[in-house]
């Protein structure tokens, strides 16, 4: 079993950042996958970053070039870096990880960017 505790959301003027974080605990010796997804209230929940165990990331095109993935030193914890935030940006962001067959997923974060 893994559990997954997402902080760092809140509310942001356009153009502004956050960083959320994203810490594992439980089973987490072979998650070969973590990233960060959002749901806008009447969208599909989408993928915006994820980074596997090897360090190889990925990018949704729409936060390319303004978000940053990274795991942390202790390895357990996954960063999202948001700069340049967009009204667009608003969501709710849920850290995932990829465990064998299964997926695991926070209960997710709130990111508001309004003035």
């Amino acid at each position: 079993q893994v559990q997954l505790v997402e902080s760092g959301g809140g509310l942001v003027q356009p153009g502004g950042s956050l960083r959320l974080s994203c810490v594992a605990s439980g089973s987490i010796d072979s998650i070969y996958a973590t990233g960060w997804y959002r749901q806008a209230p009447g969208n599909e929940r989408e993928l915006v970053a994820i980074i596997t165990s090897g360090g190889t990331t990925n990018y949704a095109d729409s936060v390319k070039g303004r978000f940053t993935i990274s795991r942390g030193d202790a390895r357990n914890t996954v960063y999202l870096q948001m700069n340049s935030l967009k009204p667009e940006d608003t969501a709710v962001y849920y850290c995932n990880a990829k465990r064998g067959l299964t997926e695991y997923w926070g209960r997710g974060s709130q990111v508001t960017v309004s003035s």
